[in-house]
């Protein structure tokens, strides 16, 4: 690398790092109307893929440790999001599971927050483009750590 590479325009940690943060910004515009946060819609989109995932999967699937998901949960379960119910067979465990209001009002997040993608200038191609590259950085990053 160059002394030009590792100006900060041309770090790609902060291009990533700024772009997550717009992106965030973006999506919580159509999330305000339901009073929800960025994360918590996170926490929503796994549980609409697999409701009543055990705390630990949910952890896993997201990539939040215990200290940011376990406020997180309760205060969706607060809101009327989910409940956590303790496992029968063992009380320790939490199982994590959409409540109605969640169910009922997918659509209508889905609807919001498709309408935003929509104004914005990605076409579908460059969408779908950016999300794989994307997602190969990912991977090699995790390969890389620990």
């Amino acid at each position: 690398m160059t002394e030009d590479d590792l100006t900060l325009a041309n770090q790609l940690c902060f291009s990533t790092y700024h772009a997550s943060r717009l992106l965030i910004k973006l999506y919580q515009q159509a999330l305000q109307p339901f009073a929800l946060t960025y994360p918590q819609y996170l926490v929503l989109l796994v549980l609409w893929e697999n409701d009543r995932l055990p705390l630990h999967e949910l952890g896993d699937r997201l990539d939040f440790g215990s200290n940011t998901l376990t406020p997180l949960l309760k205060r969706m379960e607060l809101n009327g999001w989910l409940d956590r119910e303790p496992l029968v067979s063992d009380r320790r465990q939490l199982i994590i599971t959409l409540t109605p209001m969640a169910l009922r009002t997918k659509p209508q997040i889905f609807a919001a927050v498709r309408e935003l993608v929509a104004h914005q200038s990605f076409d579908q191609v460059q969408y779908r483009a950016a999300l794989q590259l994307n997602q190969q950085l990912i991977e090699k990053l995790q390969r890389l750590l620990p």
